[in-house]
């Protein structure tokens, strides 16, 4: 139901604007904040209720029967008659012609229903009631008014502040995001810690490493030798032969 003088609802489909002052998980208690805010004076014409993460839900009823289904038929049919009768009765009819009608129009609304139910061969045995539901409920208020609501609905609760949004992974200092080797430094091939490099791989010596994607961990360099701990040397060579004696002999 709606009352002149109110908001005006535009003509076609428009998201609202607004800020999320409040969520609630059922409608009732959404109901009950704007019931609160308008009770405090507050311009609730700024106001709107949007339902996120919609479902059909179909609830079950019961078992359907013939009787069931002649029952039903009998009743709508013998309104029908009353209707009917009414009207003859009301041209200068006499109260027969409504005992009539409304025995006419319950026996032609009971076969009918019967024939239908015949013909459906049993495809749906059962009655239900289908509704729209939502998963939660938030109150957006305009923009300069949002504080205010906000201040308003503590008393009730489910005020939010704002919706958290993700945050990219902080690049090392000095790096520049359009410098891919200098944001993820890498140690050169050969060098302890890093397995050696096939030509025609990334990572080879020319080409830039390929940048992580979001929520990876960047390649980091290898981590130095804590204290008590031997640092990676390197290959030994072999001893240089001192002078007269025969050095190694070369094989053919």
């Amino acid at each position: 139901m709606s009352f002149s003088g109110g908001a005006r609802i535009p003509q076609t489909p428009t998201l609202p604007q607004g800020e999320t002052v409040a969520s609630y998980g059922t409608y009732l208690e959404a109901q009950k904040a704007v019931d609160h805010l308008s009770d405090h004076e507050f311009p609730v014409q700024m106001v709107t209720i949007v339902g996120t993460d919609l479902r059909m839900v179909e609830r079950v009823t019961g078992r359907l029967t013939y009787a069931r289904v002649a029952m039903g038929g009998f009743g709508s049919g013998a309104w029908f008659g009353v209707f009917i009768g009414l009207l003859f009765l009301l041209s200068g009819g006499s109260s027969g012609i409504l005992l009539a009608a409304v025995l006419f129009g319950g026996a032609a609304g009971l076969l009918l229903a019967v024939l239908v139910y015949a013909t459906s061969r049993g495809k749906r045995d059962f009655t239900s009631q289908s509704q729209i539901v939502a998963a939660q409920y938030a109150v957006l208020c305009r923009t300069e008014r949002a504080h205010d609501a906000r201040q308003m609905l503590r008393e009730v609760g489910g005020v939010r502040v704002g919706a958290a949004t993700p945050v990219p992974p902080a690049q090392p200092m000095g790096a520049r995001p359009s410098d891919p080797a200098a944001a993820y430094p890498q140690a050169a091939p050969g060098q302890p810690g890093q397995p050696p490099v096939a030509p025609g791989q990334p990572g080879q010596p020319g080409q830039p490493p390929a940048q992580p994607r979001y929520g990876q961990l960047a390649p980091q360099p290898p981590a130095e030798p804590r204290y008590g701990q031997l640092a990676p040397q390197p290959p030994a060579t072999p001893p240089a032969p001192e002078p007269g004696q025969p050095g190694p002999e070369k094989q053919d």
